[in-house]
């Protein structure tokens, strides 16, 4: 794999030092564009019912692949299997042309674990086309680091399988132009897998820009029923923020979660095993409607708005009106150099400090209504909570 380029230190910039490049890598992006036209070939060859039978078939059963198993399984540990259907989880993952899972998993937990701010490798807040599809593309995310998924990258066959992520989608080309000729491939496999891309796209983008929100996370996420029917129940994404290990992620009866109803029908018959619930002394705290202060929308609103504010006071110092000969006494021209140096930098160092201060406490308000919010929470109970959030 390739590994993450780094922009040069400018010694003028020290806040530049050491930050990874993030443009789009256009060449290697190639592929990918490719596969989008691929399926406008089927208007001139013969499609019939059996191909779009086949493209639903394989639509359903790597989403699944990619949320019980990408997304649940190696990015949560939410439940445990052996390591044949491990291998095979994952081997049935790599078809969907979404990378390796150690890959895979490795950039979710980073979602998790820096949700929403700087170092969120897919945020919505650094625009819609990055936290969809411009990440994947860029050059800073292309390498895996096994640090962030020790616990998997133990395993031989799947470092291996990382190695040659190829060898799924490529069987299952063959196998879909074998069984329904070039409709078979076009449409079953080339107009599937870009459905299934951006389905899956969607709960990084979309889920945290529209929906409702339930409870109260450092993060925008939130729960959506269109996508839930469109990612098989990834769409209740506040809920996983809330609580990422639990294994069900809709909580209520009338949260569509298919994916959660196939594991339990594999832990019936002993495929899967230890599947998380969301413990019932969670569901009812750090609600927004109870009076849990949302951090996590705060932060949002208040860093857009700083952001403009700041573009608005840079852009004033750039461009300072002149002032009249007589408004102003007369200043030496190299104490005036001396003076001017920090005064256009003084009012965004001092936006950026109240912006931090801000911030720090809201983050204590937050944590207190938290804490608070029942009388009846106890310290065991918070240790738990944290539990259950761990990655």
């Amino acid at each position: 794999m390739n590994s993450a380029l780094t922009e040069p230190t400018d010694p003028s910039n020290p806040t530049g030092a050491d930050r990874s490049v993030d443009r789009t890598d256009w060449v290697a992006a190639i592929p990918f564009f490719a596969v989008h036209v691929a399926p406008l070939a089927a208007f001139f060859v013969v499609v019939t019912w059996q191909d779009w039978v086949l493209c639903a078939v394989l639509y359903l059963t790597r989403m699944f692949c990619i949320t019980a198993g990408y997304h649940r399984y190696f990015s949560h540990r939410s439940y445990r299997m052996g390591r044949v259907a491990q291998f095979l989880m994952a081997f049935g993952g790599t078809t969907a042309l979404q990378k390796g899972p150690l890959w895979w998993a490795g950039h979710h937990r980073l979602h998790h674990r820096f949700s929403d701010q700087d170092d969120d490798v897919h945020s919505p807040r650094d625009g819609f086309w990055w936290s969809h599809v411009g990440w994947i593309l860029s050059t800073k995310y292309k390498s895996t680091d096994l640090s962030t998924i020790k616990d998997f990258a133990s395993f031989p066959e799947l470092r291996l399988l990382e190695r040659f992520q190829w060898v799924g989608p490529w069987m299952l080309a063959i196998a879909c132009l074998l069984i329904g000729g070039w409709g078979g491939l076009l449409i079953g496999f080339f107009l599937s897998t870009v459905l299934l891309w951006h389905g899956t796209f969607l709960v990084n983008s979309m889920a945290h820009l529209v929906g409702r929100r339930r409870y109260a996370t450092p993060d925008t996420s939130r729960n959506s029923m269109i996508i839930a029917v469109i990612t098989g129940g990834e769409g209740w994404h506040n809920n996983h923020h809330y609580l990422p290990a639990s294994c069900r992620q809709g909580f209520t009866w009338w949260e569509y979660d298919p994916t959660w109803y196939v594991l339990r029908g594999l832990a019936a018959i002993r495929v899967v095993r230890d599947l998380k619930d969301p413990p019932a002394r969670l569901l009812d705290q750090a609600r927004v409607r109870d009076g849990a202060f949302d951090i996590g929308m705060f932060r949002s609103y208040w860093e857009r708005a700083a952001k403009v504010t700041g573009e608005r006071i840079a852009d004033l110092s750039a461009r300072p009106m002149a002032p009249s000969a007589e408004a102003l006494p007369r200043i030496e021209p190299a104490a005036a150099e001396d003076a001017g140096a920090d005064v256009p930098n003084e009012p965004l160092s001092t936006l950026s400090g109240l912006i931090s201060r801000v911030l720090e406490s809201a983050d204590q308000l937050a944590a207190s209504t938290r804490r608070t919010r029942k009388g009846s929470v106890v310290a065991s109970t918070e240790s738990e909570a944290t539990d259950q959030r761990a990655e």
